[in-house]
């Protein structure tokens, strides 16, 4: 391996990169509708709860972050509604605002599947480990903004925008400490493993269908008379 590729990096700006591949992927199938981000990524100087929802988790391990998605009312109820019907709810059982305890409910599940998909992609790509607590959610009045001390000591924060299939808008911010991974040898990725085929390995192996003993043959009017006979002493 040459030099060049020794001192190759991954950085903050290729970790945001790989949840945001989370972000779109979890949210394309629990809702099966499109969600894209933008290709431009702002540096800011600190990641903040805004309105109308606020989610954050914060991880540890290999290193340590915040993730926070910050949902308008339009984004939340789309993404709650979209998830709900798939699963096979009626509308008419559907939250009618931002405010329910439902709805906060289900984007602390999706942040949830969000941020486990991204420790996963971790793992198998950059060989490390990460954590994560269980995602907090607060439903936030217009002129309220809170920080969250995620306990960094050399922080780099980036916010996205994210937009749904109907073109709402929410936003997902990123703050780590300054970290590089740098590959020493060539290894391949993990792929993610398929939980159908886990369940498969994991059944014990059936034992092969026993056929059905072959009927009798039926015997002939000649032997039934000859074993009457018999059975007479004749």
């Amino acid at each position: 391996m040459s030099q060049s590729e020794k001192t190759s990096a991954y950085g903050t700006d290729d970790l945001l990169i790989s949840l945001c591949n989370s972000v779109t992927r979890v949210l394309n199938l629990a809702t099966h509708s499109p969600i894209h981000y933008s290709g431009m990524v702002q540096r800011i100087s600190k990641t903040s709860l805004k309105p109308d929802i606020g989610c954050f988790v914060l991880f540890d391990g290999g290193f340590s972050g915040l993730v926070i998605i910050n949902f308008s009312a339009q984004a939340a109820m789309e993404l709650y509604a979209n998830y709900l019907l798939n699963m096979g709810m009626s509308r008419a059982d559907l939250a009618s605002s931002y405010t329910s305890d439902e709805v906060s409910n289900v984007m602390g599940e999706l942040m949830n599947q969000v941020v486990g998909d991204f420790t996963g992609r971790v793992r198998r790509e950059l060989q490390t480990h990460i954590t994560q607590n269980q995602p907090k959610v607060l439903v936030l009045n217009k002129q309220v903004m809170l920080s969250v001390n995620a306990h960094l000591d050399n922080p780099e924060a980036r916010r996205v925008s994210f937009y749904t299939g109907s073109n709402n808008i929410f936003y997902l911010e990123l703050a780590i400490d300054h970290t590089e991974f740098i590959k020493l040898h060539d290894f391949e990725a993990q792929d993610a493993p398929d939980p159908d085929a886990l369940m498969a390995e994991s059944q014990p192996p059936q034992p092969p269908p026993q056929t059905a003993p072959a009927p009798a043959a039926h015997t002939t009017g000649q032997d039934d008379t000859e074993s009457l006979l018999k059975s007479l002493g004749m």
